[in-house]
């Protein structure tokens, strides 16, 4: 699904940043090579990016 309509962006590719080691909302941008436009998208690429974090403490945890 388009999370950033403006860049073209979707949930999967934030996800995938999320998950090589981008844990914040300017460095998921940096290595996209995008920056925000309206900003409508900033709360859901900020909740995919802490879900990541969410998932990747618990499976430490383990």
């Amino acid at each position: 699904m388009y999370v950033c309509l403006c860049n073209r962006v979707t949930d999967r590719q934030v996800r995938a940043q999320a998950a090589g080691g981008n844990c914040t909302l300017g460095s998921v941008h940096n290595s996209l090579g995008i920056s925000p436009k309206c900003g409508k998208c900033l709360p859901m690429m900020r909740d995919l990016v802490r879900e990541h974090q969410g998932h990747a403490g618990a499976a430490s945890n383990v």
